[in-house]
């Protein structure tokens, strides 16, 4: 242990004595933290937490110790450290926590806005925080609202950053020749890029899927090509609903809610581009998918259907009406269920309930 002298060694025991109330800190901060998140719909990468270790305060008092006056004068004997998936979630976090607890302003620093514009170091910020007696107040321990604490916010790869250069940087104690340092720089440039770019990307594709809800609810399905996020758009809207109903009301069944995404694959099969063409597909054969429905429950007292009745048989309908015969069908089972040898006896039936219908034709299996 390095030699102290005694103003640091007072210190040093006053930590030790007031080690309980750090704990104590570090379970209200991070519940604070955590019950925070959860109430805003924050989803962060990681919480963490420390409180500083006996030996690592005592070189720190080792090295400055005669700057502090008593123990309440050094902001990071306890630690709590939040790491974002995105930068913008940064500042979003720092918003909620100046709500949370009361900043020291003069000593916490955007490590973001002040590093050096040739360099790449590892960008955070960093608050210097203390517990409000609103949020939580301890009579036997007072001091619990005027110790200080450090609140770290950074993304992922600011923190992979951080991890790397303190690994390499400072743990070998020796000096990096400047051509190591200028690569290390190099990459810490494109870690940076990186996240910029994350968040750029996560920003427009939220702007998409918002440009894409409109042009639903203005019913431009034409305008809206069909994919994942289009599809989940337009299923929002309950297309199958009515269709349901009216199949339900044959056996009076209750409808079991039942997840449709998969026929997104079926309806690119089966041609389409856009939402617009699914539309007119579920539209042109709503009628005779009723009408299949009726022969499958007709002579059946079966009291519970799927709500993915509607649009499996809407599919059935179209695939039959392009020609597609047993094997089409055979295909479509294999698209909702996985391959296997049940969907050929599940398509041949299907094609036995439909082939008497008005819109079948005869086909070459």
């Amino acid at each position: 242990m390095e030699a102290l002298d005694l103003h640091c060694q007072l210190m040093l025991e006053e930590f030790r004595q007031t080690i309980p109330v750090f704990e104590k800190m570090q379970r209200v901060v991070l519940d604070a933290l955590q019950d925070t998140f959860m109430h805003n719909g924050i989803i962060v990468a990681a919480t963490e937490s420390r409180i500083k270790t006996e030996k690592s305060l005592t070189g720190k008092l080792a090295l400055k110790g005669s700057k502090y006056k008593s123990m309440y004068d050094i902001t990071d004997l306890l630690g709590v450290r939040v790491v974002t998936f995105y930068t913008d979630d940064v500042d979003r976090i720092a918003a909620v926590a100046e709500k949370v607890f009361d900043i020291d302003w003069l000593n916490s620093v955007d490590k973001r806005r002040v590093h050096q514009l040739d360099s790449f170091g590892y960008n955070s910020l960093h608050y210097i925080c203390r517990i409000p007696r609103t949020l939580f107040r301890d009579e036997a321990h007072p001091e619990i609202n005027e110790i200080r604490f450090e609140l770290q916010l950074r993304t992922t790869l600011q923190h992979a950053w951080a991890a790397i250069n303190h690994d390499i940087g400072y743990k070998t104690g020796v000096e990096i020749p400047r051509e190591y340092m200028r690569q290390m720089n190099r990459l810490a440039g494109m870690l940076e890029l990186a996240d910029d770019e994350f968040s750029r990307i996560r920003t427009e594709i939220n702007d998409y899927r918002r440009r894409v809800q409109q042009l639903v609810q203005n019913g431009r399905l034409d305008d809206v090509q069909l994919d994942g996020d289009t599809f989940k758009s337009y299923l929002q809207a309950r297309p199958m609903e009515a269709l349901n109903k009216k199949i339900a009301a044959i056996n009076q069944a209750e409808i079991q809610e039942s997840p449709l995404l998969p026929y997104l694959g079926v309806f690119k099969a089966l041609g389409c581009k856009t939402l617009g063409d699914v539309s007119r597909i579920v539209k042109e054969n709503q009628d005779d998918a009723y009408r299949l429905a009726r022969h499958q429950l007709g002579n059946t007292d079966l009291d519970i259907i799927s709500s993915s009745l509607g649009m499996q048989n809407i599919c059935i309908v179209t695939i039959l009406k392009q020609g597609g015969g047993k094997i089409g069908l055979c295909r479509l089972f294999d698209a909702l269920n996985g391959e296997n040898e049940q969907n050929r006896l599940i398509a041949d039936m299907t094609y036995e309930q439909a082939r008497n219908l008005p819109f079948m034709k005869e086909q070459d299996v």
